[in-house]
């Protein structure tokens, strides 16, 4: 009975495999070459693309024409052809042939963007938005970086205060034109500013001192608008967390309360600290050195024990361990800085382990970067030659000479290993423009109005045809023309002649001051001539400079009622002198000194076997010494003085060889020439035989392009030669700013008079011109 049963069970079985395998055949075979040998691809095709050149899309296609096919691959392909960016739908279509087939992927391109348009934003202009997007009208619609723009919008509200505001997207397809009209709508919120910052539980530093290490501040007159923005705030946090971990304090946690009023314009900050404990430094261990001796390092150290313990100087300590190391041509020497918790202190311990490696010689020197400027410019600077073992404070010196020349803009010192104890030195440079064609005009207290125009190249080869650049000459014309100057002048200079640390040079200028009695000439003058420059350069620091005068001098309109000692002035003399001048320049950069001092030294002699019509001779001399303090705060201290005395049948010196004293060069906050000798008749200044001027100045930095100065001056010049030093002298302080513009630094100082003659006034004044470094 059961078998009849059984049989028609099993047989109605195999009929439903039948069915079902005659069901799913079609789709099995579906995949090409599934029931037969695997097909190479014969070709590979875009269509559907209007906008999108084929040849991009197929740039990111990994099925080529000849390999052999593979579904996967061709899955992968519709991913990346998706992940242009441009495409809303991408498809595959295969083509079998009888050993090969063709691959078409069928792309629809998102539509391109006919228009943008922002709601709700005040704070900012349509212009300035659209200069965050990533996308463009006409171009491509790419959702990704639309939101991305989205994000860089939100974030320049966030930088201005606007921390609620929110910022979101809306596409709509304009069925006239199939282009998409992108709506960028924004909710500004309120613009939060800050009324308070507290800090609770700081214990071991003054509130006041943990808010100056941040950028978040409350709000104060015109300097400061108060707004918050949240990254800024993270930072702070972070530089507050930085501060008492260098302090010791590795423990440390912050926990900010942030409270809005009502509307949400002002804010309360409130910073919880929990400043755990203090850890000092148990002991400071040193291995593995030999080449310099233990104490020698201790010396570049500041890690000690008994203070307290500091990452960052840690990291620090073990950088001027390198540097020991590389002054001393180590320069693979590496330092590893250890700590550990001492168990019976609590306090941690400090370990320096030295790997010296072997001294290090120049093999090659290689320059880079150098467009313009020849490489023996660049070599001629560098401290440093092939052979010599490397030495850190040569290379130091060698960056400071490159920057001194005014080429570059950026120079960075590598090493390439050649040998177990060799290394080149890479050099590459970044070229900055040394080349100026300049006009304009100004004003200034002492040249009152006053226009010009300049070509001027600091690069100048004068065998480079075409482009007279690259040499390391300079070359200047100017000419300038104002309410009381006209000045005409050529200059040209080549510190290395023949390759020679020699300097040549010549000036020819006409130069004429007109009669301003304000700014201290109570007579025209008018200085038409030239000079021939030599130099020798003696060592880094050390140099020696001679140069030869000669020009006609004319003096003219002076008052009738004038001393008969400047009456006699009147008139044209040849003046033909020789100089010899010594300097020492030890300062890190002549552009802007923060450090070392330049002392300078000159005697003068005109006339005599000179010839000429004038004879005299002049003693000068000057010091200006830098001194850092904090970064880029800069003390400097300056002093010149000077004696003058005429021989031979000269009975007087001429007043335009004569020494002058006050105003913006000088003694500020007195008048122009306006310190010394003075014609009782018209007052006009007749200057001094002997002068000496000192001054201390405090410069510090505001923001990027401007420096604040607080400033003392002193100083005299007396009648006589004989005279220097005798008193009388003058004292005035003051205030002053540096700026740097784009058509040059400026400098405005404001000086107070501390003591005047009889009969005058103790005025302010203010001094305004072009710095000559800033």
């Amino acid at each position: 009975m059961r078998t009849p049963v059984f049989m028609k069970i099993f047989s109605r079985a195999l009929l439903l495999l039948a069915l079902l395998a005659l069901f799913f055949k079609p789709v099995f075979s579906e995949e090409p070459g599934a029931a037969s040998v695997e097909k190479t691809v014969k070709g590979v095709y875009i269509i559907g693309n209007k906008t999108v050149s084929s040849s991009l899309i197929l740039s990111k296609v990994k099925s080529k024409q000849g390999e052999a096919y593979k579904k996967n691959t061709v899955d992968e392909d519709i991913k990346r052809i998706y992940g242009i960016g441009y495409f809303s739908d991408v498809k595959a279509e295969i083509k079998e042939y009888e050993d090969n087939l063709d691959i078409t992927f069928v792309v629809v391109e998102k539509p391109p963007i006919g228009q943008i348009i922002f709601t709700g934003n005040k704070a900012f202009r349509d212009e300035r938005l659209k200069k965050e997007l990533k996308i463009k009208q006409d171009e491509i619609l790419d959702e990704r970086q639309l939101k991305e723009s989205i994000k860089v919008i939100r974030e320049l509200y966030y930088k201005k205060g606007f921390t609620h505001a929110k910022v979101d997207y809306a596409i709509r397809l304009d069925p006239a034109t199939n282009k998409a009209i992108v709506t960028i709508m924004v909710d500004e919120g309120k613009r939060v500013k800050i009324r308070k910052i507290t800090f609770e539980g700081n214990k071991a530093f003054k509130s006041g001192q943990l808010i100056k290490l941040m950028a978040t501040k409350t709000a104060w007159w015109f300097f400061r608008s108060g707004i918050f923005n949240e990254d800024a705030f993270e930072g702070d946090l972070e530089k507050v967390k930085v501060f008492y971990e260098n302090s010791g304090y590795l423990d440390i946690k912050l926990e900010p309360e942030l409270k809005y009023d009502e509307d949400g314009r002002f804010l309360w900050i409130n910073i919880k600290v929990d400043e755990g404990k203090e850890y000092l430094v148990n002991t400071v261990a040193i291995t593995g050195n030999a080449v310099i001796v233990e104490k020698d390092i201790r010396k570049a150290i500041r890690m000690t024990a008994g203070k307290a313990f500091s990452q960052e100087a840690m990291r620090t300590d073990a950088d001027a361990m390198q540097g020991l190391y590389f002054e001393k041509g180590y320069i693979y020497a590496t330092v590893k800085p250890e700590t550990s918790l001492n168990a019976e202190t609590n306090n941690i311990d400090v370990k320096y382990t030295i790997v010296e490696n072997e001294l290090t010689f120049v093999d090659k020197i290689e320059i880079k970067g150098n467009v313009r400027t020849k490489d023996k410019v660049i070599r001629r600077e560098l401290r440093l030659r092939p052979g010599q073992p490397f030495d850190g404070k040569k290379l130091q010196r060698s960056k400071e000479r490159l920057y001194n020349l005014g080429y570059f803009e950026d120079i960075t010192f590598d090493t390439e290993k050649t040998a177990d104890n060799k290394a080149n030195l890479i050099v590459d440079v970044k070229e900055t423009k040394t080349g100026e064609f300049s006009f304009g005009g100004g004003f200034s207290t002492v040249d009152k109005l006053v226009g010009f125009v300049q070509v001027t190249q600091r690069n100048f080869d004068i065998t480079n045809f075409p482009t007279f650049t690259g040499g390391g000459q300079q070359l200047a014309i100017r000419a300038e023309l104002g309410t009381v100057r006209r000045d005409y002048q050529l200059s040209f200079t080549e510190p290395w002649v023949f390759d020679y640390p020699y300097l040549f040079g010549f000036d020819v200028y006409q130069n004429t001051h007109l009669k301003a009695a304000d700014v201290g000439y109570g007579y025209s003058e008018r200085r038409r001539g030239g000079d021939l420059r030599l130099g020798k350069e003696f060592d880094d620091y050390d140099r020696a400079d001679m140069m030869y005068r000669l020009e006609d001098v004319k003096i003219s309109d002076v008052d009738d009622t004038a001393l008969a000692d400047l009456q006699k002035e009147q008139g044209s003399n040849i003046i033909s002198s020789l100089s010899l001048g010594l300097t020492r320049d030890t300062r890190d950069s002549t552009m802007s000194p923060t450090k070392g001092y330049v002392l300078y030294g000159s005697v003068q002699g005109a006339g005599g076997p000179l010839q000429g019509d004038k004879n005299f001779v002049k003693y000068f001399g000057s010091s200006n010494v830098y001194f850092p303090f904090f970064e880029r705060h800069v003390l400097k201290l300056s002093a010149r003085a000077g004696v003058v005395g005429a021989f031979g049948s000269s009975d007087a010196v001429p007043i335009y060889e004569r020494f002058f004293a006050g105003g913006a060069d000088s003694i500020r906050g007195y008048k122009e020439r306006g310190v010394g000798p003075k014609d009782p008749a018209t007052n006009s200044p007749l200057g001094g035989e002997a002068m000496l001027i000192g001054g201390a100045e405090y410069v510090f930095p505001v923001i990027d392009f401007l420096k604040g100065a607080i400033f003392m001056d002193a100083g005299n010049v007396w009648q006589k030669e004989g005279d220097f030093g005798s008193g009388g002298y003058k004292y005035s302080a003051g205030t002053g700013v540096r700026v740097k513009t784009p058509v040059g630094p400026v400098k405005l100082d404001y000086g107070y008079p501390l003591k005047v003659d009889p009969g005058e006034k103790k005025i302010g004044r203010f001094h305004f011109s072009l710095s000559r470094a800033f």
